[in-house]
């Protein structure tokens, strides 16, 4: 499984505080739809809107701190972790345990040390597609294969991992391997087409 995961990095997590006197909830968005998102250089990479529906019916998610599995601040599967696809993105809302971890963590982002999140997502089983018509690619995931987690980060790490780059170059190579098929079939049409003329002279 971690070798097929990708994790991206996003702003704007912030603590929302309750009118109603409920504890306050951490809220956010895990990802933006149709917006271009730098890769590290190697490419720009875009989520179209409703990517993550197949996702979320079949994902049981967690909300972790810094992807640290020992630090689980939400899950799916309680309702303590909302996920919920909007006109803007994947929208995130997640109702924290009552621990003094958190509390610090609350701390930290009211005083806005803290203010971004991350998912670890992986494309197998998924659907997406490349445009390399211009100078840099361009990826759009079109259906995320399975989203693992979300988490609040302190750092926002390097937005891609050596996958990433990888399905690039696995792309590249469909596209050489379906070039050469194409290829191939064209010099066996011509050389039926050649022996066909041969036996009618």
């Amino acid at each position: 499984m971690t070798k097929q995961r990708e994790v991206r990095i996003l702003d704007g997590l912030h603590v929302e505080e309750r009118a109603d006197g409920k504890p306050p909830v951490l809220v956010g968005y895990a990802a933006v739809f149709d917006t271009e998102t730098d890769i590290a250089g190697f490419f720009r990479e875009k989520v179209k809107r409703g990517a993550f529906t197949p996702a979320l019916s079949k994902s049981d998610v967690h909300a972790l701190f810094n992807h640290d599995e020992n630090i689980v601040l939400g899950r799916a599967k309680a309702n303590t972790l909302r996920l919920t696809e909007d006109d803007k993105g994947l929208r995130v809302e997640i109702d924290p345990p009552d621990t003094q971890d958190v509390r610090d963590l609350m701390t930290k982002m009211k005083r806005g040390d803290i203010d971004q999140m991350s998912f670890a997502f992986s494309m197998r089983g998924g659907k997406q597609s490349w445009d390399e018509s211009g100078d840099i690619p361009v990826r759009t995931i079109e259906e995320v294969g399975e989203l693992y987690d979300v988490s609040v980060v302190t750092r926002g790490a390097y937005p891609t991992t050596e996958v990433a780059v990888r399905s690039l170059e696995e792309h590249r190579e469909s596209v050489r391997k379906e070039q050469n098929s194409h290829a191939a079939a064209r010099r066996v049409r011509m050389k039926m087409d050649l022996g066909l003329k041969t036996r009618r002279a």
